[in-house]
């Protein structure tokens, strides 16, 4: 039977297969709750039959003839985007038609995991506006991820009828390393090449890589694509991206990767779109402000330069990250003996930045509020942050030979009109001028400059999971038009 099926019905057959092992799984663990060794048997079993079964499908399909045409898809794609973090899991599941839009469509559902010590928040809501939100104990990372992406098929939040509807899975990256630029479908060797970048962002890859094997998992061999939060920064000319190391480590690619590359590059697009501009001539810069924080100096739809490094910890000040610091200081504090190499990264990632400074968090929210009640170091944790931004601002804009727009994005850029006022205060030399009125009362993708003012200041609502749905579909899909529809 199973050599009659065609190409596109095996794949919904793993699906089906693999739905409803995962349906089954809870149900069969209840029945030897009472037995640890036959929980962790039947665990196995389970794990095996996920793996095995909807991989047995495709096996058994007979081979594609070298003359056999392989027809494009021309239907509707419903696009499953997965955004995997450290101690978060964001998913978006969106319907794209025979055009890409040139405007983000509302996604059909979306649901977001906050993962504590041993329970999980998670928030889905569908198109029609029905909400749930539920703490459930986590059994593991990935049945929590399951149940999430059950209430997609399930419930008040239902937006499809099976997971075979879903067509294609995009991932965010957040790491690409020398080896990626462009995304990529999903194979093994990615994989492995993925992996291998894992020292440098430990958490998030482990994260998104997990996703993936889950994906596998419940939807078989539906095509999976990579996209890399660095791959928009990796044409930087040299002299923006190598530090003035020994060379050798160049050779060892030591190198400024730049993060937050999709929504940059996103933002790009999208205020020329705004301004009614041709991307490849637009100078812009664009200030990705939210828990982690860079800029970024944009020409020609191409990165010039940006703030973020070899990590995700260069650059700005941000909510627990320090940004640049000077590297003596630490050499300092570990000849003295209060430093090692854990220490060091626990102090620069999580106990520094606005937490650090401010001693109350690392939310701008909570540090607006503490400077409305007189409290000192949140004043000078705001301080130091739109210093560094201004900075960072004004070096982008040198960079480029000047700026014809300024954007602010992410959840601070997007909602702090103290942050956006404050950083622009002293750019009207370069002939910015703020509005006021709009600055405290903006519109997502909306003008918030006067007039007169030479350099067009916007506020653009990050779209990185549409950016990455969008990239899915124009890698899997025929080619066709883009950006014909609004």
């Amino acid at each position: 039977m199973l050599r009659n099926l065609t190409l596109s019905t095996a794949f919904d057959t793993q699906a089906i297969i693999a739905e409803a092992i995962s349906d089954s799984s809870p149900v069969i663990l209840s029945t030897v709750t009472s037995n640890a060794r036959s929980r962790q048997v039947a665990l196995s079993l389970i794990s095996a039959c996920s793996e095995v079964l909807p991989r047995l499908v495709v096996r058994l399909l007979p081979d594609r003839q070298d003359n056999e045409e392989v027809r494009p898809i021309t239907d509707p794609m419903k696009i499953l985007v997965l955004n995997s973090g450290s101690s978060s899991q964001k998913a978006c599941l969106y319907e794209i038609g025979g055009t890409l839009p040139n405007r983000p469509p509302a996604c059909l559902w979306e649901g977001r995991i906050e993962f504590g010590s041993d329970t999980a928040t998670i928030t889905a809501k569908n198109s029609e506006g029905a909400v749930l939100k539920e703490q459930i104990q986590v059994s593991s990372h990935a049945e929590v991820v399951r149940h999430l992406l059950r209430t997609a098929r399930d419930g008040k939040t239902r937006a499809i009828g099976s997971v075979t509807e879903i067509k294609a899975v995009g991932h965010r990256v957040v790491h690409g390393g020398p080896h990626f630029e462009d995304p990529v479908i999903v194979t093994p060797e990615v994989r492995a090449a993925i992996a291998t970048v894992s020292p440098l962002a430990p958490l998030h890859i482990r994260a998104e890589l997990e996703g993936m094997e889950i994906i596998e998992s419940i939807l078989g061999a539906v095509p999976q694509v990579a996209v890399f939060d660095t791959g928009f920064h990796r044409q930087l000319p040299q002299a923006a991206a190598i530090y003035p190391g020994p060379y050798e480590w160049v050779e060892n690619g030591i190198r400024r990767y730049g993060f937050h590359g999709i929504n940059h590059q996103y933002c790009a697009e999208r205020a020329a779109q705004l301004l009614g501009k041709d991307p490849k001539s637009l100078k812009v810069v664009t200030c990705h402000l939210g828990n982690g924080c860079s800029a970024a100096a944009i020409q020609g739809g191409r990165s010039l330069d940006t703030t973020m490094g070899f990590t995700p910890l260069d650059g700005l000040m941000m909510g627990t990250r320090s940004g640049s610091v000077d590297p003596g200081i630490l050499i300092f504090l570990m000849r003295q003996g209060r430093l090692d190499d854990q220490k060091i990264d626990r102090v620069l990632n999580q106990e520094s930045g606005l937490l650090g400074i401010s001693g109350i968090s690392g939310d701008m929210r909570d540090i607006l509020a503490g400077i409305q009640r007189g409290h000192k170091r949140a004043k000078l944790a705001f301080d130091i942050y739109i210093h560094r931004l201004r900075a960072a601002i004004g070096g982008m804009a040198a960079v480029l030979g000047g700026m014809e727009a300024l954007v602010f994005t992410a959840g601070v850029g997007e909602n702090s009109p103290e942050v956006r006022a404050a950083a622009c205060s002293t750019l009207e030399f370069l002939g910015l001028k703020l509005d006021p009125e709009l600055n405290g009362r903006p519109s997502l993708d909306c003008d918030i400059s006067t007039a007169d003012s030479r350099i067009r200041v916007l506020v653009i609502r990050a779209e990185e999971d549409w950016a990455i749905a969008a990239e899915c579909w124009k890698l899997i899909r025929a080619p066709a038009q883009v950006g014909t529809t609004s």
